[in-house]
């Protein structure tokens, strides 16, 4: 059986041009899904070098305990996450968004000033066997909607995650499809956000969510992620792949 690391699959993230071409918006990289703490605090993480829509970006969610949501990312807000989801946000703020790997299981993430977050991730019997199962799925089933709701469904419960989607509707009104290829989870984390301790990694009281889009109540990291917006599809014909190359390389 293939053996992945976090690290190597996260820096392993292909050009634009070297995607099947797709009408939609779509975007590639890696992702922390998101982490809960018991204290309310919710931070999640994007970095998609891929983007058909403008550069590639790296973005930081976070929730405070009361329920409010900020958006830092390091590209302006109409080519980033707050594009899909700002409708549901109160802050985005355009600032400097970096990630550090100490080795091929962990990882540093920082918005400067504001947040320091490191991460440990780790396998179980559950992500090895979804990530067996993605990787080997063909891209017309990651398009097929009954599929995409079945396996949200039945990711949940197996990662013990609370209620998952991949695929509906963001804040903004555009449909999603989410096809997060290999999983790992977040075994041990700590994270200071604008100087407080952040506290212990787990589930909070009631499961948080944007639109369709569920957070998920373990923290859970993905690479070989690519995300599309099927309803802004143009109707134009396949842009030649020149074209693509010449617009979108990796950040």
């Amino acid at each position: 059986m293939t053996t992945y690391q976090p690290q190597s699959s996260a820096q392993a993230t292909p050009t634009l041009a070297e995607l099947p071409y797709d009408a939609a918006e779509h975007f590639a990289g890696y992702a922390v899904l998101g982490l809960p703490f018991t204290s309310g605090h919710y931070l999640a993480f994007r970095d998609f070098p891929v983007s058909s829509v403008g550069p590639g970006y790296r973005s930081v969610w976070h929730r405070t305990p009361g329920g409010e949501w900020t958006i830092y990312a390091n590209t302006a807000p109409e080519f980033s996450c707050a594009r899909y989801f700002g409708a549901a946000v109160h802050h985005t703020v355009e600032t400097d968004v970096d990630i550090q790997w100490g080795g091929p299981f962990t990882a540093l993430i920082t918005v400067p000033g504001v947040i320091d977050w490191r991460l440990q991730l780790g396998t179980s019997a559950a992500t090895s066997m979804l990530t067996a199962m993605a990787v080997r799925m063909p891209e017309s089933l990651w398009r097929n909607e009954p599929v995409l709701h079945a396996m949200g469904a039945f990711a949940g419960p197996l990662l013990g995650a609370g209620k998952m989607k991949v695929s509906g509707m963001v804040p903004n009104g555009q449909t999603f499809q989410a096809q997060p290829r290999q999983l790992w989870l977040v075994t041990d984390s700590q994270a200071t956000i604008l100087g407080e301790d952040a506290g212990t990694p787990g589930a909070l009281e009631v499961q948080d969510h944007l639109a369709d889009f569920w957070l998920p109540q373990r923290g859970l990291f993905g690479a070989q992620v690519g995300v599309r917006f099927p309803s802004t599809a143009r109707a134009a014909g396949p842009e030649p792949a020149s074209q693509r190359a010449g617009k979108n390389q990796l950040a």
